[in-house]
């Protein structure tokens, strides 16, 4: 298995990376081979920062309008600029960018029903970091 990760300073646009996940969709649809089971995963710290005068900042109300927005509205997230995550959810937060590639990927960005919402977390632990989970399915015929 690879792994990716991407730099503040390479962090690509949230546009970029939902395009990935687009593009993703397009390569695995036309897979003509054995049916597939994919998983196609997000990752990333919600808000936190880590370092300077802002160090331990987590902002509940923040990440959890993202993750209505990444539910509801995938493609009005690809607007919000670099600036608003590193405003809102801390100079880390703006790793919440790479699970727009999850979410391009899903049916309803081709025309297809709203995905299922299997599992929604979220926690602030004893620790510098707020925790999301989201699990989205395509619905099942």
């Amino acid at each position: 298995m690879t792994l990716i990760s991407f730099t503040r300073r390479a962090c690509p646009s949230g546009r970029r990376c939902y395009e990935l996940g687009r593009a993703l969709r397009r390569a695995l649809d036309k897979w003509d081979g054995e049916p597939l089971k994919v998983q196609i995963w997000g990752t990333g710290g919600m808000s936190h920062q880590l370092q300077g005068p802002r160090a331990g900042l987590i902002n509940e109300e923040w990440d959890n309008a993202f993750l209505d927005h990444l539910i509801a509205d995938p493609v009005g997230l690809t607007e919000w600029q670099h600036m608003e995550y590193v405003d809102e959810a801390g100079s880390e937060g703006i790793e919440l960018v790479d699970w727009l590639i999850a979410r391009g990927a899903m049916d309803d960005q081709f025309g297809g029903e709203s995905p299922e919402v299997n599992h929604r977390f979220y926690h602030v632990p004893a620790s510098n970091t707020a925790v999301g989970h989201l699990v989205l399915t395509n619905p099942t015929d």
